[in-house]
């Protein structure tokens, strides 16, 4: 069936560019599936590109980059070993200026992490544009590919934020006295930790209407979106149980805040007064804080919570399709990188042959 429309009734497209209005709706749903976290930290990488850019060239850059552009951020950021030690490229006057206009924290040379994130976000930049990638040239490539190497070789492991272990965390519960703020601390702890290691993402977006009570001492709560389910398909593991201590503390925070739509965790302002929602950076500085009172000695943050849940786990021999149900995760090699030492699975594994297991020292029948 042909179908037709008055000649007058809509402007004719064209079929190889996007109307104004298309590309800004385009825009517009690009923005809105972006986490804020990603977006940010997108931002924060362009801007140092840019700054690095105008202090080692004298001018503003523009799409696309050189590919010799990208391997000099390499040299000036990648250390390397030589006769006097190890060394970088980026001249002390330029580091100065970044650090000083604050694209820095402190002078010096920064982590390799660091470096592969700028130039991942680069890439992107250059591949959103529509031009020839800079990122994804031979030399280019071969270059980060044997700076990783170099790393690799001289033992520089990327720096992973200690494990808020069940021991630990009760010692941080231990702060959490009877106050707005303190009920609140203590449901935030456990919501995040018994629920399989929650982002702080994930928590401070929280919401009522994605939690449901089951019984007195049992909630469930609805994760549809996360870092790992981003396209917000419905799978069996996006239900996370919250129980017995977690759940007796998240019904007192309720029932003292009154809260019973929006925002699960917010802001306790001056005379108890409820602010808006709290942002992932503050539940950091919850867990951070609460950490000194507890007197902890060792690197917490936020993530912490989730090395913990994922190290107690495995030390109370948890299997770990369960615990992957959990945390969300989707590939085993992710989660065991958040599985510390201490796990009693780690530990296991390295004493097969010292004493009685059950079922590897059975008869064997004549």
């Amino acid at each position: 069936m042909k179908l037709s429309i008055p000649p007058a009734a809509l402007p004719a497209l064209n079929r190889d560019h996007l109307g104004q209005a298309a590309h800004q709706a385009v825009q517009e749903l690009l923005q809105e599936g972006e986490s804020a976290n990603t977006r940010r930290s997108y931002q924060g990488a362009l801007r140092y590109w840019a700054a690095w850019y105008q202090l080692r060239y004298g001018d503003r850059p523009a799409l696309p980059w050189p590919p010799a552009v990208v391997m000099q951020f390499i040299v000036d950021h990648a250390q390397r070993s030589t006769p006097q030690g190890l060394v970088h490229e980026l001249p002390p006057s330029v580091d100065t200026a970044l650090v000083a206009a604050r694209f820095k924290a402190k002078p010096g040379p920064m982590s390799l992490n660091w470096l592969i994130h700028r130039v991942a976000v680069l890439s992107k930049s250059h591949q959103l544009a529509g031009v020839a990638n800079p990122c994804e040239d031979p030399l280019v490539r071969h270059l980060l590919g044997h700076t990783r190497r170099a790393y690799a070789k001289r033992g520089e492991l990327p720096v992973k934020k200690d494990a808020l272990t069940k021991d630990p965390l009760s010692a941080l519960l231990a702060t959490c006295d009877d106050s707005l703020k303190g009920l609140r601390d203590r449901a935030l702890l456990l919501f995040a930790w018994s629920s399989g290691g929650r982002r702080r993402a994930e928590v401070s977006g929280a919401e009522m209407r994605f939690l449901k009570r089951v019984s007195e001492d049992a909630y469930i709560y609805q994760l549809l979106h996360s870092k790992s389910n981003q396209a917000g398909q419905d799978r069996p593991e996006n239900d996370k149980p919250i129980q017995g201590e977690a759940a007796r503390a998240l019904s007192a925070w309720l029932d003292a805040s009154g809260i019973q739509d929006g925002p699960l965790f917010r802001r306790v302002l001056k005379g108890g007064h409820l602010g808006p929602p709290l942002s992932p950076a503050a539940v950091r500085d919850i867990v951070k804080a609460r950490c000194q009172l507890a007197g902890l000695e060792g690197d917490f943050s936020a993530h912490s919570l989730r090395s913990g849940f994922v190290t107690e786990a495995g030390a109370q021999g948890i299997a770990l399709a369960q615990t992957m149900a959990m945390t969300s995760h989707r590939s085993v090699a992710t989660v065991m990188g958040y599985m510390r030492t201490q796990s009693a699975q780690v530990r296991a594994a390295a004493t097969l042959m010292d004493g009685e297991r059950p079922g590897l020292n059975r008869k064997v029948p004549d």
